[in-house]
């Protein structure tokens, strides 16, 4: 019998994601800190809360495949948080427009003795779009929870100029290619027959 797997995440997103692979598993809220420490860098913040998420979630399910991601959003250095309101997420739009913003997404992968951490960047090069069209998408997609304030995987794709990166998935929340790879790593076999 294969081992449970716990995703060490409420985003709905990441569990939309995670589910693509048709593998049973449960969700955790796993209630880190999410502050960033001084001087740290935002690819270092999403590794360490990728692997504290997936700690604080093995504590409690020590023999599970425990799962914890975190994404970054990176601007010149600085990281680039979630809106939470309407008027925070046209204040960011604005300063984005023509620009280029990394995300990092950083995976931490738990099981026994095992631990297996990777960061995937992509790289988003936003569009130069009015005021009124942010406004308008921002009414329609209401992505106050996205760092960035877009939806990628909806219509916060008319708002991006280029997307690079290895892995398409990594932008939503949860770098599925490298997540395969180490489930496989760890014995998982998929897809499972």
């Amino acid at each position: 019998m294969p081992p449970l797997i716990v995703l060490a995440s409420t985003s709905p997103y990441r569990r939309q994601l995670l589910e693509r692979l048709r593998l049973p598993f449960e969700v955790q809220a796993p209630k880190v800190d999410e502050t960033a420490l001084r001087g740290e860098t935002p690819m270092a913040t999403a590794r360490r809360l990728a692997g504290a998420k997936a700690r604080r979630i093995a504590e409690n399910f020590p023999h599970a495949i425990v799962i914890g991601s975190d994404q970054i959003a990176d601007l010149d250095g600085a990281p680039v948080g979630k809106p939470l309101t309407h008027e925070a997420a046209l204040r960011q739009l604005m300063s984005l427009q023509g620009r280029q913003v990394v995300f990092h997404t950083a995976l931490a992968v738990l099981w026994q003795a095992r631990s297996l951490e990777a960061c995937v960047d992509t790289q988003v090069r936003f569009r130069t779009l009015d005021r009124d069209r942010l406004d308008a998408y921002l009414r329609l997609d209401r992505p106050y929870d996205c760092a960035g304030s877009a939806k990628i995987e909806s219509l916060g794709i008319c708002l991006v100029e280029s997307v690079n990166s290895q892995d398409p998935t990594a932008l939503v929340g949860l770098p599925m290619i490298e997540l395969t790879s180490m489930l496989a790593q760890l014995g998982v076999a998929l897809p499972r027959i």
